[in-house]
C-alpha cells in the first residue's frame, strides 16, 4: 500500500512539474511583445530554465520507468525460480484476503 502511495506520489509530481513547464511556456509567449534589453534577457533566462526543467523532467520520467520495469523484471524472476512459493505466497494472500472479506 505504501508503495502505491509512492507512485502516486510521483505521478502527481511530475504531472504538476509538467504543468508548471507548460505555465512557463504561455508567460514566455504573453511577453514575447515587451521590448528592452532587460525583457530580452529575461525571456532568453526564462527559456534556459524551461530547456533545463525539460530534460530534468524527461530524465527523471526515463530513470521511473527503468525503475519500474526493474521491479517487474525482478518480479517475474524470482516467480520462475520459485513457482511453488509464488503459488503458496498468492494462495496464502488470497485465503487471507477472504477471510477479511468474509468478516464484513
Amino acid at each position: 500500500m505504501p508503495r502505491k502511495t509512492a507512485t502516486h506520489a510521483q505521478d502527481d509530481l511530475l504531472a504538476d512539474f509538467q504543468t508548471l513547464v507548460n505555465d512557463t511556456e504561455k508567460l514566455l509567449q504573453d511577453t514575447a511583445n515587451l521590448a528592452g534589453d532587460q525583457a530580452d534577457e529575461l525571456r532568453q533566462q526564462i527559456h534556459e530554465s524551461l530547456k533545463r526543467a525539460r530534460e530534468t523532467l524527461r530524465d527523471t520520467e526515463q530513470n521511473l520507468r527503468d525503475r519500474g520495469q526493474a521491479a517487474v523484471q525482478a518480479t517475474e524472476d524470482y516467480v520462475q525460480e520459485h513457482p511453488w512459493q509464488s503459488v503458496g505466497l498468492a494462495a496464502g494472500i488470497g485465503f487471507l484476503l477472504g477471510l477479511l472479506a468474509a468478516r464484513r
